[in-house]
């Protein structure tokens, strides 16, 4: 039997011992916080038998119990769930340790019950990122997302604290995990993407509020749309040859990453469509990818006993922060949401002139002379000029 099964039976068995310890849970702790259900129903029916003002309910401390407490109790429970007997809730009593422990006793339960909810309602996450990847959809996940949410929010209430990110140390860092398998529609969608933007760079603007390298399932579109972003922030042309040497110089040619011609491929500029359209496409996919991972990550939290539940909702809610940014950014996306406003630009029209002085003067060389520049000459006195300053004036 677990320790949270003993704090169980034991505050159940404290307020068959004193009712009135009811006055001092009930505020806080529900049937449901119980992780089994027979103890979860004799709860209940005694919260309900307190409701109904059973004459037990209203004992005063020290007075004695009457018996009728515990036989009513048993009635109403059984009609609840199957099972129990009274040999069962005398048990219950000789569980107690200390019966003015109860509340506790009640807070073991409810630290027990808020790692199984946390762990409960990720892997719901988990299943339906898992079911909107194959459908291609993110209703489920982001219905599952806000859940989450909103019970690391309540179950902060009830245990007293803010519900207030906070980074996990070393010790409860997830853990690196092998890339997951993407379909060959998002592969397709994200380089279409990058080829509309190297044929029509006049759509970065737009795109670059909400979309993120990240995003990008495959490494090599990453470098593709940094690149494209490193252009497009400096102000230079942006054309196959351009997003090329941009790939080159950021190292992505030499490492492997990529191959010349599979860039000049990808940003073949005949290659037409919506810009917006992929986009959205592919912080939907980073969306429902960046769901599942966050999930397996908030369950291992939830699995680690170790943690108190205020550590473990402050990490949940921290590793909550990837998926909450993407979820904003798919609104911005969808214009559900004002992002920052884009720079007007037009086809054609030259970037501002202070953003590429400032480009400029990144990879401009200081003002040094440089190791092969010759010597001025130094005028030396001549003979004369020596015998005129020793000569009396």
């Amino acid at each position: 039997m677990t320790p949270l099964v003993h704090a169980e039976q034991a505050v159940l068995g404290a307020i068959f011992l004193e009712p009135w310890q009811l006055d001092r849970l009930s505020h806080w702790l529900r049937p449901d916080h119980f992780s089994r259900p027979a103890h979860g129903a004799v709860y209940a029916t005694m919260l309900q038998l307190k409701a109904d003002d059973h004459p037990a309910a209203a004992t005063a401390a020290g007075a004695p119990v009457p018996l009728a407490w515990v036989t009513d109790t048993l009635r109403a429970a059984s009609t609840r769930t199957r099972g129990l007997t009274a040999s069962y809730l005398h048990s219950l009593v000789s569980a107690c340790p200390r019966p003015d422990h109860a509340p506790v006793y009640g807070r073991m339960v409810l630290e027990g019950a808020i790692h199984r909810n946390v762990a409960e309602h990720a892997a719901r996450l988990h299943q339906a990122a898992l079911a909107d990847d194959r459908q291609g959809a993110t209703q489920e996940t982001l219905h599952h997302t806000q859940v989450l949410s909103d019970v690391l929010a309540d179950l902060a209430h009830r245990w007293g604290t803010d519900p207030r990110p906070a980074r996990p140390p070393a010790a409860y860092a997830p853990q690196a995990e092998p890339p997951q398998p993407v379909s060959e529609q998002v592969l397709a969608d994200e380089e279409l993407l990058l080829g509309c933007l190297s044929s029509r760079p006049d759509r970065l603007p737009t795109v670059v509020q909400w979309l993120q390298p990240g995003d990008f399932a495959n490494p090599s579109h990453q470098q593709i749309y940094r690149a494209l972003g490193a252009l497009h922030h400096r102000g230079e042309p942006i054309d196959q040859l351009t997003v090329l040497w941009e790939t080159q110089r950021r190292g992505a040619l030499a490492d492997g990453t990529l191959d010349p011609e599979r860039v000049l491929r990808i940003c073949d500029p005949l290659t037409g469509g919506a810009a917006e359209h992929f986009g959205e496409q592919i912080v939907q996919a980073s969306l429902v990818r960046t769901a599942a991972v966050t999930a397996r990550q908030v369950r291992a939290l939830a699995d680690r006993d170790e943690l108190a539940p205020g550590q473990l909702i402050s990490y949940a809610l921290h590793t909550l922060g990837p998926l909450d940014d993407v979820r904003r950014r798919l609104r911005i996306a969808r214009g559900d949401e004002s992002g920052p406003r884009p720079p007007v630009s037009r086809p054609g029209a030259p970037p501002p002139a202070a953003r590429i002085d400032a480009a400029r003067a990144r990879s401009r060389l200081a003002d040094t002379p440089t190791p092969w520049a010759p010597t001025p000459a130094v005028s030396r006195p001549t003979l004369a000029d020596r015998h005129h300053h020793r000569s009396p004036s």
